[in-house]
């Protein structure tokens, strides 16, 4: 194997990369007024047109992007190293421009109208998820809210809770009549409830029975005996 010759290696390594996009570095602040920027963009517009322009005041140096790698290989071959003034109000400046790493420059945009160099926002059903949410949709509108339920319940709900409630107190009260009035020592009338068709199995089931016969759930019934209402003397 033929070692290679020092020279083409050094060729290789100082051939200077392709690139679209150029850093000019170490800018005083007066390079960033208005009049200073568009004299110093419309200096850079003469190698070709321009992409994109940001200049950074915090860190002293503007980024610009060419269409074409041979305008930025022109422009910055051209201009590295050029002395700036003095003027009046800006000192003598070196500019010094450097290559950064390759802009994308995205091509027409697809059916969609979304290019695929960019992060594409979400579907709409999902677009408002995001915090802070993105912009409505094209024609969206706010409806207007129907009111509060006026109802504190729904009847099937309401006759269900009764439900448990009544289970709960049979439960608590246990096997034998409800007792809604009852007569003082012994004495007057009391009001007895029994449910003949409660119980921990519920409704009985329904049993055939000819006409005629006593029915089945009437025969499970039995009358409470009732005290005697007291004498009295009848005259004669």
């Amino acid at each position: 194997m033929v070692p290679s010759s020092p020279a083409l290696s050094l060729s290789a390594t100082l051939t200077p990369p392709h690139t679209n996009t150029l850093v000019i570095t170490q800018l005083p602040p007066a390079f960033f007024e208005p009049l200073a920027l568009d004299a110093l963009r419309n200096h850079f517009e003469l190698y070709g047109p321009i992409y994109a322009w940001a200049p950074l005041k915090g860190f002293a140096r503007i980024i610009l992007v060419y269409y074409s790698e041979d305008d930025a290989e022109h422009a910055k071959l051209s201009c590295d190293c050029l002395v700036v003034g003095p003027t009046a109000n800006i000192a003598q400046t070196i500019l010094r421009v450097y290559r950064a790493d390759p802009t994308p420059i995205p091509s027409a945009s697809t059916s969609t109208g979304y290019n695929n160099n960019f992060l594409r926002p979400p579907e709409i059903e999902k677009n408002f998820l995001i915090s802070p949410p993105g912009s409505p949709p094209v024609g969206w509108e706010p409806i207007r809210e129907e009111p509060p339920n006026a109802t504190p319940l729904a009847d099937d709900l309401i006759a269900a809770l009764r439900k448990v409630q009544l289970q709960a107190e049979r439960e608590q009260r246990g096997a034998g009549p409800e007792v809604l009035l009852e007569p003082e020592e012994g004495v007057g009338i009391g009001v007895y409830v029994e449910d003949c068709d409660g119980g921990e199995g519920g409704a009985p089931m329904e049993q055939d029975w000819a006409y005629g016969e006593t029915s089945p759930a009437r025969a499970k019934w039995k009358p409470l005996p009732t005290s005697r209402p007291p004498g009295f003397p009848i005259a004669v």
